[in-house]
């Protein structure tokens, strides 16, 4: 009796410990009801973002969505980290340069992926009302060309 006691206790300490080593961090799960949304500012001003993870200010790695109105223009500006951008809704005219050309720029419609090297000179314009998820190593920066 006093074996299988024993046996049986250590099997359970034995699980005990497996389950709390695999339990880890938890998992970031949001809905698209639980993204809270806040009014861009600056050079943002007329759109809306939502962090899904990270701190876009901080080191580290941040994503967000950013939410564009219809005819959005996301004035020339480039980043000092890789910017990685998935259209999940709407359409993104995107192009190259110091200055807004919409007959240069290539359209990017929902599902499209655009990864911009760091420093590149690049703008976008919306069409329809236009979602981007954006992702990188933050601080996340957005600077204007002048």
């Amino acid at each position: 009796m006093k074996l299988s006691s024993g046996v049986l206790l250590g099997a359970i300490l034995s699980a005990g410990l497996v389950a709390a080593a695999s339990a880890g961090p938890a998992a970031v799960t949001l809905s698209p009801s639980a993204m809270h949304w806040v009014a861009g500012t600056g050079v943002n001003k007329g759109t809306s973002l939502a962090i899904l993870t990270g701190n876009p200010t901080k080191t580290g790695t941040s994503v967000i969505r950013v939410k564009m109105p219809d005819g959005y223009v996301n004035k020339p500006h480039y980043h000092s980290h890789p910017e990685y951008i998935t259209v999940i809704q709407g359409t993104v005219l995107f192009g190259t340069g110091d200055t807004v050309d919409k007959s240069k720029a290539k359209a990017y419609p929902t599902g499209s992926f655009i990864a911009v090297p760091t420093g590149l000179h690049h703008w976008s314009v919306t069409q329809g009302e236009t979602i981007e998820q954006i992702g990188g190593l933050g601080p996340l920066t957005n600077i204007p060309i002048k």
